[in-house]
Parts: C-alpha cells; sequence; structure tokens
C-alpha cells in the first residue's frame, strides 16, 4: 500500500504572499453583518436601463444561450468601433482591434499578462487599484509605485522619468481614477507621450469611468491622442456605464499587434463573455447613445446631492472631478487610522466605507475614506443622516 500525503501537511507555496480578502470584499460582509448603509464597494444600487434589461431577455428567449466568439460578436465589436470613433475621433477595425472580454478587471490581467515579461517592471499610481499589482506579480514581474500628489492626486512627471529602467515594460494609468477621481488633462497626456517616445514601452489605460466626468471636462482618452492610441491598449467597462457590473463585460481597444497578443491570453483566460447581454449592448448601443452621452449629467447630480447630504458633516469633501466616489477626511472626528476607522464607522456609525490605505504599497498616514454615491437617493440620504451624527 502506497501513503499519500496529508494535504494538510503540504508545503504550499503562494504566489501571492501579500494579498489576502480584498477590502471591498470585507468591508461588504462586514455592512451585511452590523446592518450598515454600504457606500464601499463601487456598485449602483438601481437597475440597469429597462430596455437593456428587456434586450437580455429578449436574447435569453431568442436562443443566445451558448458560446459567443470568443473576441466578441461582431457586431457589438462593430458598435464599440462607431462609438470610439464618434466619441475620440479614432477609428479602429472592429475585426482585429476591438476585444469583448469578461469584465474590466480580465482585460487589464489579460493585457498585463499578454506584454509583461519575467524581470520587467510596470510603473503604476499610487493609490493604485487593488488588481493591478496581483496581475503583475504573476508574471513574475514588479510593479514600481509612483505616489500621486494629493489634495488632487497629479501625476508628477518627472518622478515617471526618473522611474524608467531599460527593465520597463509598461506604464499603467487610470482617468478618471479609483479611488480618487482625479482625472488627466491632455497636457498629462502630452508628457507621457514624451516619456514613451523612441522606447518599448505599452500604456495601459483603464477608463472604465470614461463617460463620468464633470463640470463640462470632456474625457481625455488616450485613444484621442494618435501617438499614445498606437502603443495603448485601453480597458472600458459597460458595467460601469450601464448600472450593470454583476453582467462582467467589458473591452478592450488596442492596435492590431497588441489585441493579436491579447487575445492569446484572453482566449485560455475566459474564452468567452456572457452572450445575452452582448446581444443586448449591440442593441442598445445602436438605438440608445444619449445614455452614456447623459451619464456625465446623471452622475453629476447624484455628486452634487451627496454632498449637499454630508457637508454639514465633519467630514472635509475632497473636490471630485470624475468617478462616482467621494474622498473624505476623517481627522476632525478621529485619529485612528483609516483601516480602524473604517472598522469602528461600520460597527458604531452604521456606514461601510473603503480606507484608502490598502491601494498604497507605502502609505501617506492620511486619514481619507472612499465613499461610493452611485446610489439610490433614499440610500444617500440614509447614509448622510448617520454621518452626520459621527
Amino acid at each position: 500500500m502506497f501513503s499519500h500525503p496529508d494535504i494538510r501537511n503540504m508545503q504550499i507555496q503562494t504566489k501571492l504572499p501579500k494579498v489576502g480578502t480584498t477590502i471591498f470584499s470585507v468591508m461588504s460582509q462586514s455592512a451585511l453583518e452590523h446592518k450598515a448603509v454600504n457606500l464601499g464597494q463601487g456598485f449602483p444600487d438601481f437597475e440597469p436601463p429597462e430596455a437593456l434589461r428587456d434586450a437580455v431577455a429578449r436574447a435569453m428567449a431568442e436562443g443566445r444561450n451558448q458560446y459567443a466568439p470568443g473576441i466578441g460578436l461582431p457586431t457589438l465589436r462593430e458598435q464599440i468601433a462607431l462609438k470610439t470613433e464618434r466619441l475620440y475621433g479614432h477609428k479602429v477595425s472592429a475585426d482585429s482591434e476591438v476585444t469583448v472580454t469578461s469584465g474590466g478587471t480580465e482585460a487589464l490581467f489579460s493585457a498585463i499578462a499578454a506584454v509583461v515579461r519575467a524581470g520587467e517592471e510596470v510603473i503604476v499610481f499610487d493609490p493604485a487599484y487593488d488588481s493591478y499589482e496581483p496581475a503583475i506579480e504573476l508574471q513574475g514581474s514588479r510593479a514600481v509605485h509612483i505616489p500621486l500628489q494629493a489634495p488632487t492626486f497629479a501625476v508628477d512627471w518627472q518622478r515617471v522619468r526618473d522611474a524608467i529602467t531599460p527593465k520597463t515594460r509598461m506604464i499603467l494609468i487610470n482617468s478618471p481614477h479609483n479611488p480618487t477621481g482625479a482625472v488627466l488633462s491632455s497636457a498629462d497626456l502630452e508628457e507621457l507621450a514624451a516619456i514613451v517616445r523612441d522606447t518599448e514601452i505599452v500604456v495601459l489605460s483603464d477608463e472604465v469611468y470614461e463617460h463620468i466626468v464633470y463640470d463640462g471636462a470632456q474625457h481625455e482618452s488616450v485613444l484621442r491622442h494618435p501617438e499614445l492610441a498606437a502603443r495603448s491598449i485601453v480597458v472600458s467597462s459597460f458595467g460601469k456605464t450601464y448600472h450593470c457590473t454583476g453582467w462582467k463585460v467589458g473591452y478592450a481597444v488596442a492596435p492590431k499587434a497588441l489585441s493579436a497578443e491579447f487575445r492569446k491570453v484572453h482566449q485560455y483566460l475566459t474564452f468567452c463573455t456572457f452572450h445575452p447581454a452582448q446581444v443586448a449592448f449591440a442593441e442598445f448601443l445602436a438605438s440608445s447613445p444619449e445614455h452614456y452621452l447623459e451619464l456625465p449629467a446623471f452622475y453629476q447630480a447624484k455628486r452634487d446631492y451627496f454632498r449637499s447630504l454630508i457637508k454639514p458633516s465633519r467630514f472635509k469633501l475632497l473636490d471630485v472631478p470624475g468617478g462616482y466616489f467621494q474622498l473624505v477626511d476623517y481627522s476632525a472626528i478621529s485619529n485612528k487610522d483609516d483601516v480602524s476607522f473604517c472598522e469602528w464607522m461600520v460597527k458604531e456609525g452604521g456606514v461601510a466605507a473603503i480606507p484608502l490605505t490598502p491601494f498604497y504599497e507605502q502609505a501617506p498616514g492620511t486619514h481619507l475614506l472612499r465613499l461610493c454615491f452611485a446610489k439610490s437617493d433614499a440610500t444617500m440620504e440614509a447614509a448622510a443622516e448617520r454621518l452626520c451624527k459621527l
């Protein structure tokens, strides 16, 4: 008889030693346990457009329930290409430069895995969305962290220049930025273009909040900048734009050569994406472009209402140029670190938020929280009533 090792005694060498359960899952679970108003995880608590939901149901009833083409339905890719040209003046091939993915996070992972090799470096900006570094480390590469400059969270481009080495393979930007709401300007893109010019550096641009920019500003996609567009992978999200984060549908736009490499990873990661939703998005993009065109005004009204509700509180409100998150400084309430304060606030204050330190390699010691205002008026009002009592 052969003896088999007990799995409990096996030494499992983790590939992600710094990674535990995401702060989003932790705070959402805590909100459930303490019956708190959840302004932590970034999802709307209202429904997608009725016509879009009807289109999904119709696609299912019509039998569109099996595998979709791996790179996405041709009709959807065509609509994405039309939208890209209409918004950013950048003509792309639906066949070779647009890939539909199972959410923005899958697209980010596929892009990093396709381009970055072991031993290379990726520049990221802190506070950085928490999926970036694990995806980089799984390639045997290293994330090089550059802090954004508070309180506006602008990029220090000289620090970027100083961080470039022969190992730099990618620069990962995010605008509108999660968690701060900062947005890049056309001048920022010029700086970035100058830095990567005459190099082999690829730009990965996380633009999932592209339609949520405020006060009359336009979203400065790298797709507006021909030089950057020629070396960039741009990631977008239907979930953020159409209030359906649970459907997990996104897409990537990239030049043909980069798309070809991206698709090699994508086909073995998720292969294809939820078929009925692709049918519905293709239909809705064609019939209702006003939805994404009106989204800035829709969320600006929510931003302004939420700010008015919590203005009487002891929280200090930072500016919100884009995205659907409000950063607040709680220094007038507590000297606790942000993780401890969030734990206290969900238990004693009845509101769940997200601390900023999990987004940093080296946290700067600020007393900042992220609150999501992609919520119904009733949810915002219930949260504000509790926040104003702290």
